[in-house]
C-alpha cells in the first residue's frame, strides 16, 4: 500500500514518533543525546516551530510540536538526517539509523494537548527507565523536567503549557502523577496511542463522533474533513503566500481598530477583543488554502475557538 502524503499547515499540531532500525539504539550515550537536543532546539527556533514535549527513549522520540511557517517534512528532513550523520561518523557506523520515515500524527488541539503532554513526557517512566515520579521529575532527557524547573531549554514553550493547567506547576505534576498512580493514561485507555504511537485505531471516546477516520489524524469527524479539505486548497497555493497574506490581514485589521498584533494574540478575553477575532478569522477563513488551526494560531486561540466563531455566526 502506498504511503499517504504527509498532512500539514503551518501551526499544526503534531505528535511525531520516529524509532530505530529494527529497533537498535538511536541514543548511545550523554554525547548523542546533547547532540540531538542542540540540534532540535537549533531547528526549532530557526524554522519558528514550537516544540511543548518531548522524550527520548534509547531506540525512539517522540515530540509534540507546531509546525512552523517551513513545514513538518522540512524541519524533520533536516533534524533527523543532520543527526544520523553525526552518530554514524561518532560511532563508525554505515547505513540508515532510522527504521523507515518517522510517523507523524495531525491532532485536534482542545480534546488531546493536555493527554498528549501526559503520555509524551510519561515515557520514561513507562519503559522503566525512572521508578518514580520524583526520578521523572528530574529525568534531563525528556521536557517534564523542563517544565519542573529541573532543567531549562529556551526552545520548549513551557508558557503555553501552563496555561492548560491554571499556570499551575502543582496542577500540572498532579495530573502526571494521577496516570502513574493508576498505570495508564486516557490515550491508552481509548485505544488510541498502541506500539509507541506507531498504530491508531477508530475509537468512540467520551460520547463523541469517531475519533480517527484517517490513521495521520487524531480528531473527531468534523475535523478531519476540515483538515483534509483544507490539505486539498493547500496543493496549489505557496506556504510563503498565505503566511504573508495572513500576516498583511493581521496587521491590517488590527490597524484600523486602535491595537496591535501582540495584544490581539494575548489571550484578552474582554471585549472588544473577541469580536475583533471572530472578524479577522471570518476573512482568514476566506482567503484559499487557508486551515483553522493556521488561523487559531495567528489569532493565539485553539482550533476548536475559531470553528466556534464560524459557527455562531452562522459561516461556513
Amino acid at each position: 500500500m502506498p504511503l499517504k502524503a504527509r498532512l500539514d499547515a503551518y501551526g499544526t499540531l503534531h505528535h511525531v514518533i520516529a524509532k530505530g532500525v529494527e529497533r537498535s539504539p538511536i541514543f548511545r550515550d550523554d554525547t548523542d543525546i546533547t547532540d540531538f537536543l542542540e540540534r532540535l532546539g537549533t531547528l526549532a527556533e530557526e524554522t519558528k516551530t514550537t516544540v511543548y514535549a518531548w522524550a527520548l527513549i534509547p531506540n525512539h522520540f517522540h515530540i509534540l510540536l507546531s509546525s512552523g511557517p517551513h513545514n513538518l517534512p522540512y524541519f524533520m528532513r533536516r533534524l533527523l538526517t543532520g543527526y544520523a550523520i553525526g552518530f554514524n561518523r561518532r560511532h563508525k557506523r554505515a547505513g540508515h539509523l532510522f527504521q523507515n520515515r518517522y510517523t507523524s500524527v495531525v491532532c485536534e488541539e482542545d480534546p488531546y494537548f493536555m493527554e498528549l503532554i501526559r503520555y509524551i513526557h510519561l515515557n520514561p517512566f513507562m519503559a522503566h527507565i525512572v521508578d518514580s515520579m520524583e526520578q521523572l521529575d528530574s529525568y534531563r532527557f525528556a521536557g517534564h523536567s523542563v517544565i519542573m524547573g529541573k532543567n531549562y531549554l529556551s526552545w520548549q514553550d513551557t508558557g503555553y503549557v501552563f496555561s492548560w493547567f491554571d499556570s499551575s506547576r502543582k496542577s500540572y505534576r498532579s495530573f502526571i502523577q494521577k496516570s502513574i498512580d493508576h498505570g495508564t493514561t486516557e490515550l491508552d485507555r481509548d485505544g488510541l496511542i498502541r506500539s509507541l504511537g506507531e498504530r491508531l485505531e477508530a475509537s468512540h471516546t467520551k460520547g463523541r463522533d469517531l475519533v480517527l477516520t484517517d490513521q495521520r489524524i487524531l480528531g473527531a469527524g468534523d475535523f478531519v474533513e476540515q483538515l483534509l479539505e483544507q490539505k486539498i486548497k493547500q496543493q496549489n497555493i505557496s506556504l510563503a503566500e498565505r503566511t504573508h497574506a495572513m500576516e498583511d490581514i493581521l496587521k491590517r485589521h488590527c490597524k484600523e481598530v486602535g491595537i496591535t498584533v501582540r495584544e490581539l494574540q494575548g489571550g484578552n478575553s474582554a471585549m472588544p477583543f473577541p469580536r475583533i477575532r471572530s472578524e479577522i478569522a471570518y476573512v482568514l477563513t476566506k482567503e484559499p488554502g487557508m486551515s483553522y488551526a493556521e488561523i487559531a494560531r495567528q489569532l493565539g486561540v485553539s482550533h476548536v475557538a475559531v470553528s466556534k466563531m464560524m459557527k455562531k455566526e452562522n459561516r461556513p
